[in-house]
């Protein structure tokens, strides 16, 4: 969706009237369904050539260990997206950066040396097809 459409444009293409709609939207921001609305920004517009996602396996799996992960991640600007995953990893990081040696120098300066990861596997980005689709509500 997009999120300059007016409120008259999205209210015609669901059949409700602008306040109907203008009341739902704003019922969907408080309950936390709609959460922010952004502007989509070219990567390589700004400089960023390289993208890697990176596996990482933690040293330690106690609760404090892996809250000094999070808080670190949190503090990375180059990391935009982290999820948890199972298997033999324990997080998956989207990593941005100006070159392939910016990436290599985060993952061996910032994770690596921060004594919380044990290990990373790197798969670098060749080229992306499809980036931020609508979520999948049927």
């Amino acid at each position: 969706m997009d999120g300059r459409q007016s409120m008259q444009d999205l209210a015609d293409r669901t059949g409700l009237s602008a306040s109907q709609c203008w009341r739902r939207v704003r019922d969907l921001e408080a309950a936390g369904i709609i959460s922010g609305y952004t502007a989509q920004v070219r990567a390589k517009s700004v400089g960023l050539n390289a993208i890697a996602y990176v596996h990482v396996a933690l040293r330690e799996h106690q609760e404090d260990s892996i809250n000094a992960f999070l808080r670190l991640i949190e503090t990375e600007p180059q990391i935009v997206e982290c999820a948890s995953i199972t298997g033999d990893h324990d997080f998956i990081l989207k990593v941005y950066a100006k070159t392939p040696e910016e990436l290599e120098h985060f993952i061996m300066q910032r994770l690596l040396k921060s004594g919380l990861v044990r290990d990373t596997r790197s798969n670098f980005v060749l080229r992306q097809t499809k980036t931020r689709g609508p979520l999948p509500i049927l």
